[in-house]
């Protein structure tokens, strides 16, 4: 699984590019840094498709803001 479709990625991310670009980023520098994969994936895929295929999965989800009063 190398290529995720975006409109399935956007629907994870409440519709937004910018938060997606952002928990990918993070959750590749985690898996660079040696934290386990949450999903399948061979030791040669690159760790910014591993965190696309794992936010596809529903593995890995933004957080929620609080909303002020």
């Amino acid at each position: 699984m190398g290529y995720v479709e975006r409109d399935r990625l956007l629907s994870k991310c409440e519709g937004s590019i910018y938060k997606l670009v952002n928990l990918a980023a993070k959750r590749a520098l985690e898996i660079a840094e040696g934290q386990p994969k949450l999903v399948e994936a061979n030791a040669a895929v690159k760790p910014s498709t591993v965190a696309l295929m794992e936010i596809a999965s529903g593995k890995v989800q933004t957080k929620k803001a609080k909303q002020k009063e």
